[in-house]
This record gives C-alpha cells, structure tokens and sequence, in this order.
C-alpha cells in the first residue's frame, strides 16, 4: 500500500467514524430528531421551505425516505405544508415556530458541542480543518 493510498484509508475510516459520532449525537440531543429530520429541517429552514422533491433531489434522496423524514416531522409539528401561492397544484414543506425553536435549540447544542471537542485546536489548525472540509465537500458536490 502506498502512503496516498494509506492516508486515503484513515481519512474514509475516520469520516466513517465522524459520521456514525454525529448520528450518535444528534440521538442524544433531541431524540426525536434524527440527523437526516435535523438536516431536512434546517434545510427548509435555510430555504424558507420548498418541496419535498427538492429536498429529495438536493440530498440525493429517494423520495420514499425523503416522505418518511417529513411525515415525522409533521407528525412531531415541526413542519407544516402550504400551498405554493404561484402554483397551487404545488404543497411548500416549511418550519412551524415549534420546529424553528426545536432546530435553533438544537442547533446551538450541536455548536456548543463542536466548540467544546475544538477548544485546545489553535486559530491556523481550526482554519486548515474549515478550509480542508469546505474543498472536500466542494469536490464532493462537483461528482454530482
């Protein structure tokens, strides 16, 4: 194995890890909302809402999960549908209050939380970190 290929390795073993940490996290800070209820809602939050075949579509979804996520999250009363002023064929996915407080709550518990593993990483290390996961999702994003 070359040095690329074994730096290759821990960096997928430690996203794997990073991602299964975050699942763990987002559990345990509100358990009703899984990691992929809590990106769906900041997206629609971000959004002002949108559809939910946009949101299957940007997060490169299948819609049939895509519609599980929402049903909870309507369920929960974290999200409500509108229709869409300009077609009214169309249901708008958008936060109600409860949720837009559920996700800021959340939100700002994951940032503490980041905060916290980070506080003994100096200015130039947190701003190589930033800039390396900003260029890998960019490469990400170009893949399609």
């Amino acid at each position: 194995m070359t040095h690329r290929d074994a730096s290759v390795e821990t960096i997928q073993q430690e996203m794997t890890a990073f991602a299964r940490r975050a699942r763990a996290t987002a559990a345990r800070m509100h358990p009703e909302l899984s990691l992929v209820s809590y990106t769906l809602l900041a997206h629609l939050d971000d959004q002002q809402g949108c559809r939910a075949t946009d949101l299957a579509a940007h997060y490169y979804l299948d819609k049939s999960t895509v519609s599980r996520q929402i049903a909870a999250l309507e369920k929960l009363g974290y999200v409500e549908r509108r229709i869409d002023p300009d077609d009214h064929r169309v249901q708008v996915l958008h936060p109600t209050e409860e949720g837009a407080q559920v996700l800021a709550n959340v939100t700002a518990s994951r940032r503490q939380a980041f905060h916290e593993r980070l506080a003994d990483w100096g200015e130039e290390d947190l701003d190589r970190f930033a800039s390396y996961l900003v260029r890998h999702n960019a490469a990400q994003e170009q893949l399609g």
